[in-house]
C-alpha cells in the first residue's frame, strides 16, 4: 500500500490548516485562505484517486481522443469542453494527469465562485459553511478528477448565476451581456444547460423582471447573445445529421419508459442526489446545527443579509430546487431514461437553498465554524477510507470491480510486442475498438496512437483512411470476436484483439485476404 494516499496518510499539517482555514475565512480577508483550503483538498483527493485509479475516468479518455481534432461538435456533444481542455493538452502533454488537472480546476472553480456569490448574499461565514458541505457531496470529491461535459457546464451554471444576480443588482447591460456569454457557452458545453435557462426565468418571473425596461432589454440581450453563440454549432449539427440529437434519443431521451417505470426512475434520481450524493453535506450542515443548539455560535457574526424574501433567497432558491424539479419531470414527461450523473453541474446549489430554507430555524451566520470544520475533516476521512477500500488497492472481497479497475497498464504490456511483430517492427499509429478501453490501451502504449473510435472515420475526424493504409491499426473488439482475432485473456472478459496490417506488408497477399483482414472498419 506504499504510496497510496489514503485517509491515514494526508499530512497531519495540512489538515490542521484546514481547520484553520475554516476559522480565518470567516473574517479578515477570507480570499487566500478559501483558495488554500481549496488546493489542499485537490491535492489531497487527486493524489488518492490517482493512485487508486488503473485507468482514467471514461469521460477523460473521451476528452484524450476528442482533442485531436477542434470540431464544431462531435458524435455525443457539443465542443466547449474539448476546445478548454486543447490548450493544457499541448502544453503539459496529453496525459491522464492533465485531464485531472483541467477537470479538478473547473470543479474548485465552480465552488470557489458559489463561495464568493454566497459571501455578497449572505456573509463569509455562512458562505464558508456552505463551501465545506458542497465539498463534501461525492461528485465534488470522488470525482473531482473527472473532466468531461457536466463539470465544464456546472462552472458555466454558477458563474450564469452570478450574472444573474449582478444584472439584477445593477442594472447594466453589461451583465446582462455575461448572463447570455455564460449561457451561450453552456449551450457549447452540454444542452442541459436548459435547466439553468430554466431556472434564469423562473427568478426573472419571481422578480417580476418584466416590470423593469431594463431587465426586459437585458433579458432579450442576453437570449440573442446566447443564441447567436449557439449557431455555428447548429450548422454543424444540421450538417452531421444531428449526431449528439440522435445519441441522446438512443441512450437516454428515447427511452419511452412506461408511466410506472418512469415515476420510479424519476424518484429513484431525486433520492439519489438528495439521500445519497448529497449526504455527507446534510450530515456536515447537521453537525453544525447540533453545534449551534448546543451553543456553539460566533463570538462575532459577520455582516450577513436579510434570510426573509429577498431577491437573494429568490436566486438561491432558482438555482437549487429548479433544477431537483426538472429532471424528474422531464422523466415523467418524457419517459427519458435520467442518468445520475446529470445531477453534476447543479447539485452544489442545493446546499444554499436548503440553508436558505431551514434559515427560519437556524441562524446560519452565527454557528461557529471549528465543529463544522471538524465535522469536515471527519467527513472526509471516511471518504476517502471508503473510495480506499472499494478501489484496486483495497481488499479484493470489497473491491467496486468498476472502470477504474480495469488495467490499462497490464492490457499494454500484454499487447504491444505481440502488435508490433504484426507489424513487422514498425510504430502503433491507430488503435480501433470501443471508446474507453481503446483509448486506455492508447494512453499506455509507447507510441501514443490515435483512436478510431468503434472503427468509424465520421467519428473520429482526427484519423484519415490513408494513416490506416500506411500505418496499419491495432483493433479491439468487445463482445462477438472479429475474424482473425484472438481473446486477450484473463482481466479482460469479452476482449479481442487483431492487427489490420499496413498495405506494405499486406502487399502480395490474396484479395479475399485482405478484405476479410479490414471487415471491422466502417465508414
Amino acid at each position: 500500500m506504499s504510496g497510496v494516499i489514503g485517509p491515514a496518510a494526508a499530512d497531519s499539517q495540512a489538515l490542521r490548516s484546514l481547520a484553520r482555514w475554516a476559522r480565518q475565512s470567516a473574517r479578515g480577508r477570507p480570499g487566500p485562505w478559501v483558495t488554500f483550503g481549496l488546493l489542499v483538498f485537490a491535492a489531497v483527493w487527486l493524489a488518492h484517486l490517482a493512485s487508486t485509479s488503473l485507468a482514467p475516468p471514461t469521460d477523460n479518455i473521451e476528452q484524450l481522443t476528442w482533442v485531436h481534432a477542434l470540431e464544431w461538435g462531435y458524435y455525443k456533444h457539443p465542443p466547449l469542453p474539448t476546445w478548454l481542455f486543447w490548450g493544457p493538452a499541448h502544453l503539459f502533454g496529453e496525459s491522464a494527469w492533465t485531464s485531472y488537472i483541467v477537470g479538478a480546476t473547473c470543479t474548485l472553480a465552480s465552488v470557489g465562485l458559489l463561495w464568493r456569490l454566497l459571501a455578497q448574499l449572505r456573509g463569509t461565514r455562512h458562505a464558508t459553511l456552505a463551501l465545506l458541505a458542497v465539498l463534501c457531496i461525492t461528485y465534488y470529491n470522488g470525482r473531482l478528477y473527472y473532466y468531461n461535459h457536466n463539470i465544464v457546464l456546472m462552472l458555466l451554471a454558477t458563474a450564469s448565476a452570478t450574472a444573474c444576480w449582478t444584472a439584477f443588482k445593477t442594472g447594466r447591460l453589461r451583465w446582462w451581456a455575461a448572463l447570455g456569454a455564460a449561457l451561450g457557452l453552456g449551450a457549447l458545453a452540454k444542452y442541459q444547460i436548459a435547466v439553468t435557462i430554466t431556472s434564469v426565468l423562473v427568478f426573472w418571473l419571481w422578480q417580476r423582471g418584466w416590470r423593469d425596461a431594463r431587465h426586459r432589454l437585458g433579458l432579450l440581450l442576453a437570449a440573442l447573445i446566447a443564441l447567436l453563440m449557439f449557431v455555428p454549432h447548429l450548422v454543424w449539427l444540421r450538417s452531421h445529421d444531428f449526431g449528439p440529437i440522435g445519441y441522446a434519443m438512443q441512450t437516454s431521451l428515447g427511452v419511452h419508459l412506461g408511466t410506472g417505470a418512469c415515476s420510479a426512475d424519476a424518484a429513484h434520481w431525486l433520492i439519489d442526489q438528495l439521500l445519497n450524493r448529497a449526504m455527507p453535506a446534510w450530515m456536515l450542515l447537521g453537525a453544525a446545527f447540533w453545534a449551534s443548539r448546543a451553543g456553539a455560535v460566533a463570538s462575532a457574526p459577520a455582516a450577513t443579509c436579510t434570510t426573509g424574501a429577498d431577491a437573494g433567497r429568490a436566486l438561491l432558491l432558482s438555482w437549487g430546487l429548479v433544477p431537483l424539479l426538472f429532471m424528474p419531470l422531464l422523466g415523467v414527461a418524457t419517459g427519458a431514461d435520467l442518468k445520475l450523473h446529470w445531477g453534476t453541474p447543479f447539485l452544489l446549489f442545493a446546499v444554499p437553498a436548503a440553508m436558505e430554507l431551514l434559515g427560519v430555524r437556524v441562524r446560519w451566520s452565527q454557528v461557529a465554524l471549528k465543529p463544522a470544520a471538524q465535522a469536515f475533516l471527519v467527513m472526509q476521512g471516511l471518504l476517502l477510507l471508503v473510495s480506499q477500500l472499494t478501489s484496486p488497492r483495497g481488499p479484493e472481497f470489497l473491491r467496486d470491480h468498476g472502470w477504474r479497475t480495469f488495467d490499462a497498464a497490464a492490457l499494454a504490456a500484454q499487447l504491444e510486442p505481440l502488435a508490433r511483430e504484426a507489424l513487422a517492427g514498425g510504430a502503433i499509429c491507430v488503435v480501433s475498438g470501443p471508446a474507453a478501453p481503446a483509448g486506455a490501451l492508447a494512453l499506455r502504449l509507447a507510441d501514443h496512437p490515435l483512436v478510431l473510435i468503434d472503427g468509424r472515420y465520421d467519428r473520429s475526424p482526427w484519423v484519415s483512411r490513408d494513416r490506416v493504409r500506411r500505418c496499419g491499426v491495432l483493433e479491439l473488439q468487445q463482445g462477438r470476436p472479429l475474424p482473425g482475432s484472438r481473446a486477450v485473456g484473463a482481466g479482460f472478459a469479452g476482449l479481442s484483439w487483431r492487427v489490420i496490417r499496413p498495405e506494405s506488408v499486406l502487399t502480395g497477399k490474396a484479395a479475399g485476404d485482405r478484405a476479410q483482414d479490414r471487415s471491422g472498419l466502417r465508414r
